[in-house]
């Protein structure tokens, strides 16, 4: 990506303490510290129950938070892992990846205990300006269980068109689901 060079030095110059603020939500880089917060939920299968990619154990948790929080350091970053703030307390993470199969991929996870008061749809809209006003990218997808009922209309909220109905896999259980598939277009 041509542009992210330009955000990484965009980051460096504010001294890494890029932050997208919202009327309730404070976003910023995903950092080593956040461990404990991503455990909190990350573990829970009640939680991440729909989620393909995502840790399930402390030592996964782990190896997560080290992975995504080093990308902000790299020169030509291919995910941006923010973590979502409320009243200074981490609830979740809104990603962009930059490097899928299906091109540029945003997805988000919340602690359940803030689930349906919209800080999901929230923090995704402020990633989806970054997205597009600093990295330069004018759309990307999204993808759902279509069991997950919630995400399908978030995404719908966020001005996504469903584009594509196919198969997932959860490896760890051996299952196979549907999902849709979303595209969101500036």
């Amino acid at each position: 990506m041509e542009k992210s060079g330009k955000v990484t030095e965009k980051i460096k110059e504010i001294g890494g303490d890029m932050e997208l603020k919202t009327e309730r939500l404070c976003l910023r880089p995903i950092t080593r510290k956040d461990l404990r917060a991503v455990l909190a939920y990350a573990c829970d299968l009640s939680n991440a129950e729909y989620m393909v990619y995502y840790p399930k154990t402390e030592q996964e948790a782990v190896f997560y938070v080290e992975e995504t929080a080093s990308q902000w350091e790299e020169e030509e970053p291919i995910t941006y892992e923010f973590a979502v703030l409320l009243d200074g307390e981490m609830i979740g993470t809104v990603s962009l990846w930059l490097e899928e199969a299906d091109g540029v991929e945003i997805g988000w996870i919340l602690n359940r205990h803030y689930w349906g008061c919209g800080y999901g749809t929230e923090a995704a809209a402020a990633v989806l300006r970054f997205m597009s006003e600093e990295l330069g990218i004018s759309s990307c997808i999204s993808c759902c269980d279509t069991r997950n009922i919630a995400s399908a209309r978030m995404m719908e909220k966020l001005g996504m068109k469903r584009i594509l109905q196919r198969t997932r896999i959860y490896e760890r259980r051996g299952e196979a689901a549907q999902e849709y598939v979303y595209q969101w277009t500036v």
